[in-house]
C-alpha cells in the first residue's frame, strides 16, 4: 500500500502515513503474551476507579441536597459537578492506561473498535469481562465505605427518569454513545496524527470532554449510561428491582450508538467503502 502523504497548512510537512492493517479476528499468539493480560488488568483497575469515584460523587451530591435532612437544594456539586467527575476521571484514566490497553474503560468503546478491526475478538471479549468485573468491584468498594448512604440514595444506579418513555431513553443512550465513540475514533485516528503532527494532540482530553457534555445532556433522562459496565456494576451491587427494570436500554443503546459511530468514521469519513469497492474492481 502506498504512503498517503498530505501537506499541512502554513508550510508544515506532515509525516508519512501508512494505514495500519486490520487486526486479525483471532490471534493465538496474542494469548501467550504478558502484554495481553497486562492490558486486561489495566482495564479492570481503570473501570474500578472510574466507578468508585463516579458513584461516590453521585451519592455525595444526593446526600448534600436531601430535603429530608433540611439540606440546601442548591448545595453539593450539582449535575455539573457529577458530569465533571465522570468526564474528568475518563480523561485521567485514559491518559494513564492508553499506552497499556488503549484505555477503553467501556464495553461500547471496545465493541466499536472491534467492529472497526482495531482489536481481536479474544481481546475485545476479555476487555468487556474485565470492565464489567471492575465496575462491580468499584461499586462494591464505594458501598463498603459508605453503606448507609449507598443504600439510602440508590447506589448511584442509572434509571429512566419519570416522564420519559423507554424509546426516549434508548434514543438518548444511542446518540450519547455515538458522540463518545465518534470522538474516540477521531481523537485516535493515526492519519490525523500524521497530518497534524505539528499540532500536539492529547487524545484523552476530547474524549473526557465528550463524556462530560453527554452527561450534561442525558443525566436528566437516563442518568447517563453510555457505558454498559457502569450501569451493570451499580445494579449488581445495589441489587434492587428498580435498578434492573430498564437495564436493557443501557446495553442495547450504547452498542447501537457505538456501531453507528464505527461505521460512520470508518466507511464514510475515512472512505472505507470506496476503498473496498476500488479493491474489488481492481481484482475483477
Amino acid at each position: 500500500m502506498s504512503n498517503d502523504v498530505e501537506a499541512a497548512d502554513h508550510g508544515h510537512r506532515a509525516k508519512d502515513y501508512r494505514d495500519p492493517p486490520p487486526a486479525a479476528f483471532f490471534d493465538p499468539e496474542e494469548l501467550t503474551k504478558w502484554s495481553f493480560y497486562r492490558a486486561i488488568i489495566a482495564e479492570f483497575i481503570a473501570t474500578l476507579l472510574f466507578l468508585y469515584i463516579g458513584v461516590l460523587t453521585v451519592i455525595g451530591y444526593k446526600s448534600q441536597t436531601d430535603p429530608a435532612h433540611g439540606a440546601d437544594q442548591c448545595g453539593g456539586v450539582g449535575l455539573l459537578g457529577i458530569s465533571w467527575a465522570f468526564g474528568g476521571m475518563i480523561f485521567v484514566l485514559i491518559y494513564c492506561t492508553a499506552g497499556i490497553s488503549g484505555g477503553h474503560i467501556n464495553p461500547a468503546v471496545t465493541f466499536g473498535l472491534f467492529l472497526a478491526r482495531k482489536l481481536t475478538l479474544p481481546r475485545a471479549f476479555m476487555y468487556m469481562v474485565a470492565q464489567c468485573l471492575g465496575s462491580i468491584c468499584g461499586c462494591g468498594l464505594a458501598k463498603s465505605f459508605q453503606k448507609t448512604y449507598y443504600n439510602a440514595y440508590g447506589g448511584g444506579t442509572n434509571t429512566l427518569s419519570d416522564g420519559y418513555s423507554k424509546g426516549t431513553g434508548l434514543g438518548a443512550e444511542i446518540i450519547g454513545t455515538f458522540v463518545l465513540v465518534y470522538t474516540v475514533f477521531s481523537a485516535t485516528d493515526p492519519k490525523r496524527n500524521a497530518r497534524d503532527s505539528h499540532v500536539p494532540v492529547l487524545a484523552p482530553l476530547p474524549i473526557g470532554f465528550a463524556v462530560f457534555v453527554v452527561h450534561l445532556a442525558t443525566i436528566p433522562i437516563t442518568g447517563s449510561g453510555i457505558n454498559p459496565a457502569r450501569t451493570f456494576g451499580a445494579a449488581v451491587i445495589y441489587g434492587k428491582d428498580k435498578a434492573w427494570d430498564d437495564q436493557w436500554i443501557y446495553w442495547v443503546g450504547p452498542m447501537i450508538g457505538s456501531a453507528i459511530a464505527a461505521f460512520y468514521h470508518q466507511y464514510v469519513l475515512r472512505a472505507g467503502a470506496l476503498k473496498v469497492l476500488a479493491s474489488f474492481r481492481s481484482n475483477t
